[in-house]
């Protein structure tokens, strides 16, 4: 099997962190949100105080994901999902860190899974501590608005659509059948803090790695920066697989421009 600056890398740094970020599922048919110089390639996404503060914004995301929802519960995981589950198995995976939401990463069969930003197939209350199943709400919605369903967009990122030009005012969001209050997705809108557990969680494993890998990720969020960040504080080595810039690019000792998948390929049967 031929050498490669990335597998080299892997081999000398058997205790790696991987931070995982878009570029790791758009092989599964999820769009990615940043283009190759790392500005928007749409909108940014809705933030958490226009989602808890704004009943007609709940209402446009909910419309736009009851139509986004059914294709990203469908995707499969992919080559790189696939190579990483792989190198847990071999031993050369202290912790994977992603910060996408669509659990991929646990259903090609890695482990050492930290969901830096949590899972889009869950929701919970804002208010209580009731929690059920994204597709439990997707049940729910579409009794509420059967109209809806019929509707077509494009599919966005995380089981989201652009499902726009519409009044969305008579839209139906469920409450939370506990106690009445909003309902959100169990993840991390942008405006939202991250868990401090998690985020300590996650440095915790940093420090006890030899190296960080970044898996298609151009690190433009300071939550996924940070890591890399304080990799180099602590004069860890940084390896980067990303199509186009990332924030981290100064810090990097290996940078590859590829796919994510092409990049892993050695680490699966024939690669």
């Amino acid at each position: 099997m031929a050498s490669s600056p990335l597998r080299d890398f892997v081999e000398r740094h058997p205790r790696l962190l991987v931070l995982t970020g878009a570029g790791c599922s758009t092989g599964s048919g999820i769009p990615d949100y940043r283009d190759r110089e790392g500005q928007w390639k749409r909108a940014e996404p809705l933030r958490y105080q226009a989602f808890v503060g704004d009943a007609l914004a709940r209402q446009r995301y909910w419309a736009r994901s009851l139509i986004g929802w059914p294709r990203l519960k469908a995707a499969q995981p992919n080559g790189a999902h696939r190579a990483l589950a792989e190198l847990e198995r071999r031993g050369g995976l202290s912790l994977l860190l992603t910060q996408n939401v669509d659990g991929l990463h646990q259903a090609a069969g890695s482990q050492r899974v930290l969901d830096l930003h949590g899972r889009i197939d869950a929701v919970r209350c804002l208010a209580c501590t009731h929690r059920q199943s994204r597709q439990q709400l997707q049940a729910e919605l579409l009794a509420l608005n059967p109209d809806w369903a019929a509707l077509d967009a494009a599919t966005a990122p995380d089981g989201d659509a652009d499902l726009d030009g519409l009044d969305f005012s008579s839209f139906r969001v469920p409450p939370c059948p506990d106690c009445g209050a909003l309902l959100k997705p169990y993840v991390v809108f942008f405006g939202e803090n991250l868990p401090v557990a998690r985020v300590e969680a996650a440095l915790r494993a940093l420090a006890a790695a030899d190296a960080l890998l970044v898996l298609g990720s151009s690190l433009m969020v300071y939550s996924g920066y940070r890591y890399a960040q304080a990799a180099a504080e602590q004069g860890k080595p940084i390896a980067a697989v990303n199509l186009g810039l990332t924030r981290a690019d100064p810090l990097l000792s290996l940078k590859l421009e590829a796919d994510c998948a092409d990049a892993l390929s050695w680490l699966l049967p024939g690669g």
